[in-house]
């Protein structure tokens, strides 16, 4: 699946902000910050704020969350450096609940720069829709949030954007976080099937949850009846059923892929996922797991790693190349 793929399911503002947040690469996490901002004022109606409205917000941000990029993947920090900035005045900043004025001058001045002329970018290509302009100079800039950002923010999945937006973050920053960063971006991520979370595979230390990672890519839409989430809290459904590795257990053992990875759990309506029960998928929802799969390989570590793993290792012998064959191969297995 092609980003044009990605948008062309559908092409709305939302899918445009999951382009920008889920699909972008990751160096750094400051548009996670500038995000988070942008929804916060949106979803008070705000149409043109003060760029230092705007940087109050994403500074906290950065302070409360962390690990804004990769380790070794800037220069050498200055004493003016945002970052360096950051870290001197976050005790005084956490102790008042705002940026101090030192933070917030530094934030204002390094964020059109460091991200809000990136933001848009996916893969060096622009996302089909602009969420603001910044118009003015100095201390009178002005963010001119645009009717896009105004759907994004007024949409019934305002929320799931929010949990989306804060479970990529969630991903990004362990990957980036010491001790457990090589493991997420060499081996991917594995589920902890007890409580449906994303884990780092050697220490098993909960990243985000399942539903949350994984409902954008889906266009917040259920796996099993395609239409949209709406603000319910949604199951995860395991695809292939996980009731096929017990009943081949007892004979003579399951020899296909593990059902319990990122590859087989989708998102799905309660109700929906209880109606499906322990039932084989249908073709239709086989296709829309493979290009769920397909966007998700779009995304940068640590998800991809995990799904291009699963592609090269999951069937013995075999090395397969897209999940359209994959998913068939499964299907033989279970058949």
């Amino acid at each position: 699946m092609t980003t044009d793929d990605f948008y062309a399911t559908d092409p709305s503002a939302r899918a445009s902000w999951r382009l920008a947040i889920l699909m972008g690469r990751n160096a750094r996490t400051y548009k996670f910050a500038l995000g988070n901002a942008l929804l916060h004022h949106a979803s008070q109606g705000h149409t043109e704020i003060p760029l230092r409205d705007l940087a109050a917000p994403y500074a906290m941000a950065i302070l409360e969350r962390g690990a804004p990029q990769a380790p070794g993947s800037g220069a050498e920090l200055g004493a003016t450096d945002f970052l360096t900035i950051a870290a001197e005045e976050s005790a005084e900043s956490r102790r008042l609940g705002r940026p101090t004025d030192r933070l917030l001058d530094a934030a204002e001045r390094s964020m059109p720069g460091m991200v809000m002329d990136k933001f848009h970018n996916h893969n060096r290509v622009p996302v089909p829709h602009r969420f603001y302009d910044i118009v003015g100079r100095g201390r009178a800039r002005t963010v001119r949030l645009s009717s896009a950002l105004e759907q994004v923010a007024r949409s019934y999945e305002l929320e799931g954007l929010r949990a989306e937006l804060d479970a990529r973050w969630s991903i990004v920053e362990g990957s980036f976080a010491s001790g457990i960063g090589r493991s997420l971006i060499e081996e991917g991520v594995c589920v902890d099937r007890s409580t449906l979370h994303i884990t780092d595979p050697h220490r098993r230390r909960s990243v985000t949850g399942v539903a949350e990672a994984v409902a954008g890519f889906q266009h917040g839409r259920c796996h099993i009846c395609d239409e949209s989430l709406d603000g319910d809290r949604p199951a995860v459904d395991h695809v292939f059923p996980h009731a096929l590795m017990r009943r081949y257990a007892s004979v003579g053992g399951w020899h296909g892929p593990d059902l319990d990875s990122l590859w087989n759990l989708a998102v799905a309506h309660t109700k929906c996922n209880g109606e499906k029960s322990d039932r084989m998928p249908t073709p239709e929802e086989l296709t829309r797991l493979a290009r769920r799969n397909e966007a998700i390989m779009r995304s940068p570590m640590p998800l991809h790693t995990t799904l291009r793993l699963t592609l090269k290792n999951a069937i013995p012998g075999r090395r397969i190349s897209d999940w359209r064959t994959f998913l068939r191969e499964v299907g033989k297995v279970c058949a």
